[in-house]
């Protein structure tokens, strides 16, 4: 067996979800990309369900690391950036979406442990969002209408909506322009 053969398979079902989607995946998918069989998947993954909720816990907790490493680093206008960098990158990444973006569409067939996961991703990115914001605003480096709550919502809403977007339409642009229409709206 490979040296990382879990973190393969997670790499590997993220990949598929961004791509596809949650129930477009089977464990003969993984195990033909990853080149080993079904059972060792079942050996680091009983279930289909413990490798979903499995994969997106290590992206919410990766994607808090990436944010609380980007906040130590500089201006709230850096890090504004840095969050915006990863939709952006969306751009040249094929049909791939957020993973919990992907999953959202699949919602309400999806088990509750990771209905609950899905969740606390967006109310936890939407949160950081807000308090990034609230702060932005009081040093004077974003400026903006309205409450950060509501500022907020509409970015992370519409970033995410970009992403879909995008993937039905195959047009790249989409999320460009709505990456420049939130910097015109916050960096003014």
């Amino acid at each position: 067996m490979k040296p990382d053969t879990a973190g393969e398979i997670l790499d590997t079902m993220q990949e598929l979800i961004q791509a596809r989607g949650f129930n477009a995946i089977s464990y003969q998918d993984i195990a033909d990309r990853v080149g080993i069989r079904k059972a060792s998947i079942h050996y680091h993954f009983p279930t289909k369900f413990a490798l979903g909720a499995a994969v997106i816990g290590r992206y919410r907790a990766r994607l808090l690391e990436a944010l609380a490493a980007a906040e130590a680093g500089g201006s709230h206008r850096a890090v504004l950036a840095a969050y915006l960098e990863p939709f952006a990158a969306f751009v040249e990444g094929g049909d791939k979406v957020c993973l919990c973006g992907a999953l959202a569409g699949e919602f309400a067939a999806l088990p509750k442990p990771m209905q609950e996961q899905i969740t606390q991703f967006f109310t936890e990115q939407q949160a950081w969002l807000e308090q990034l914001l609230e702060r932005g605003r009081a040093a004077g480096e974003l400026r903006f209408a309205g409450s950060p709550r509501s500022m907020a919502r509409l970015c992370f809403s519409a970033l995410q909506g970009a992403l879909l977007v995008r993937r039905a339409q195959g047009d790249g642009q989409q999320i460009r322009d709505v990456i420049g229409t939130i910097r015109a709206l916050l960096l003014g």
